[in-house]
């Protein structure tokens, strides 16, 4: 099973401070590398009256700074908002100061707000974010190289490889995934889109990615009184869902899939995606789960009180973290399980 924590930073304006927040979210990155977390998770979006992290690299740097074993992910950086050298080298960087715990989620954006923010074309963000792809590989092999008429050698150079998962939920992008990227990081989407990329990588000749993780929920809270929490929690909860629905509106016209509107406290308690459970139920939940799975904890949750996040947190180390299944087949979103010297490309590489 793989442990996953998430960080989005959003804070509003009923929730904790935003340095607050963030000294939190340090702490907490520090005590999830400490028990055994194998992720912390990192989002990017601009614009957000709620202060949504638009620096999910910045973030990623100073967790690096507290921990020292637990893998470092965005999930995801928008591709069409960076320069894409320039994405390389500070990517180069966050891989050798973090000992090679870097894994780089790559996402397209969809709201329309963020790319005239940044002077780009929505339509143009499958093409944009998939040349990022490729132009991160080329870089990072460290020799010269030219990007839209510009001279460019990216140096120093990463000595383990960042992976680089495409994340999306069309075919298209799975297909494109199994041919560009490292992995296709899909959690908590519909096991469908997973097997266009097991297809494809299959079809190309690359290793069998396997059958789809299974998930825990989107939200999980550990707690002595669900019933009680669900009363404090459900707001945190609502906020983040009717950003969701207002940010897709604006994208697509009406709200899509989980935010398409009506969502009260009770239907979304309903819909199972998001739980507040005892101990104990945590525990069965995650043994049903079994091997080659992800559990979700998110203890910032939509601004929730830190205080409350480290009381989950330590109920959680005490009464269920001894009892997951941890020692089985972990979830690699299609990466490969690389040796250090496939990325530090030798001059049989290079003469390929």
């Amino acid at each position: 099973m793989e442990l996953v924590m998430i960080f989005d930073m959003r804070t509003p304006a009923f929730g904790v401070g935003r340095e607050a927040a963030y000294a939190a979210a340090l702490d907490m990155a520090e005590w999830a590398d400490r028990v055994g977390f194998d992720v912390l998770g990192f989002g990017e979006h601009h614009c957000a009256d709620d202060g949504y992290n638009p620096s999910p690299l910045v973030l990623a740097a100073a967790m690096a700074g507290r921990t020292r074993q637990v893998a470092l992910r965005t999930a995801v950086l928008l591709a069409p908002f960076y320069d894409p050298v320039r994405l390389a080298e500070d990517l180069s960087v966050a891989q050798l100061a973090s000992g090679g715990r870097m894994q780089l989620g790559l996402g397209f954006g969809y709201r329309p707000v963020e790319f005239a923010m940044y002077g780009q074309c929505v339509e143009d963000r499958f093409e944009v974010t998939c040349n990022t792809a490729r132009l991160l590989k080329k870089a990072w092999t460290g020799e010269p190289f030219n990007y839209e008429g510009r001279p460019c050698l990216v140096s120093p150079v990463p000595e383990k490889p960042v992976p680089i998962l495409l994340g999306g939920m069309a075919p298209k992008v799975a297909r494109i995934a199994a041919e560009i990227a490292d992995g296709f990081l899909v959690p908590l989407f519909p096991p469908k889109v997973w097997q266009p990329y097991r297809d494809a990588c299959l079809r190309l000749g690359k290793p069998d990615p396997g059958p789809y993780p299974r998930q825990g929920p989107t939200f999980l809270w550990v707690s002595e009184d669900p019933e009680a929490d669900w009363q404090w929690i459900a707001p945190h909860i609502l906020h983040v869902l009717d950003s969701y629905s207002r940010w897709t509106a604006d994208a697509y016209g009406t709200p899509q899939g989980p935010y398409a509107g009506g969502m009260t406290a009770e239907t979304v308690r309903e819909s199972g995606a998001y739980k507040v459970l005892r101990p104990e139920d945590v525990v069965t939940m995650a043994r049903e789960l079994g091997d080659h799975s992800s559990l979700y904890l998110t203890p910032l949750f939509g601004g929730i009180d830190p205080e409350q996040g480290w009381k989950m947190l330590r109920l959680f180390e005490e009464q269920v973290l001894s009892h997951l299944p941890r020692n089985g087949v972990k979830p690699r979103w299609g990466m490969p399980a690389w040796p250090v010297e496939r990325f530090c490309l030798g001059a049989a590489a290079r003469q390929r």
